[in-house]
């Protein structure tokens, strides 16, 4: 256990991205912590107490003091333990790191997400444009580096799990073509780097029962067309 690290708590569900962001920087910290499982059709009332803003998983909570947000999450934990810095030091690389953490959420995340799971065609369309436009200011960004950060995991890959994990699954269930060798290859390189990366692989959920799940949303949805 890191040296005066106090009571850490994370509220979430294991299938989530955003969580699994939360668990990454406490994985790469080597902080221990409680991990509260939440049922998001019942939620808790400590969920409740420690998020009424939003209502929503992950929450951070460090010697009672609730923190939301999963990014904000990831830069409060890099912030408060010192030791596997994840944001640059430099304040403008810092900048930068920030901006785009901040346009995979805007830009790919939701437009992605809307892409497979929206029943209206034209709004279909218009998201899986809008993510391939988004996947290819990444693509131009990552160029031939080995992640986001250099050499080591950073920032913006913590950010961009969702791209190269929740992706293939999200695409595979919904006969999408978003992020594939052909088109996105230096993006396409650095998600398997992040996947197989040691401390992510260890925090990933099982995808077999993640694909399950999504999928039969998936299948709900277009049965109800």
């Amino acid at each position: 256990m890191a040296a005066n690290q106090g009571e850490v708590k994370l509220l979430g569900v294991l299938g989530s991205p955003f969580v699994c962001r939360a668990r990454i920087a406490l994985k790469f910290k080597g902080i221990e912590y409680e991990f509260v499982e939440e049922n998001l059709a019942n939620k808790s009332e400590q969920l409740l107490k420690y998020n009424p803003v939003h209502k929503k998983v992950p929450v951070f909570v460090h010697n009672e003091k609730p923190i939301a947000e999963s990014m904000i999450i990831v830069e409060y934990i890099d912030e408060t333990w010192n030791n596997n810095p994840i944001s640059p030091s430099d304040p403008h690389q810092k900048a930068l790191a920030r901006f785009w953490s901040k346009f995979i959420d805007d830009k790919v995340v939701g437009a992605a997400w809307k892409s497979a799971f929206t029943v209206d065609e034209k709004e279909r369309e218009k998201n899986l444009q809008e993510a391939l436009e988004g996947l290819q200011f990444l693509e131009d960004e990552i160029k031939e580096k080995k992640f986001f950060g250099g050499e080591e995991i950073g920032l913006v890959d913590i950010a961009g799990v969702f791209i190269a994990f929740w992706m293939p699954i999200v695409q595979e269930i919904a006969g999408l073509q978003l992020l594939s060798s052909e088109k996105f290859p230096n993006l396409y390189k650095w998600s398997q780097e992040l996947i197989n990366h040691s401390v992510v692989k260890e925090v990933l959920p099982p995808r077999e029962p993640l694909f399950a799940f999504f999928k039969g949303r998936y299948e709900s949805l277009t049965a109800s067309k």
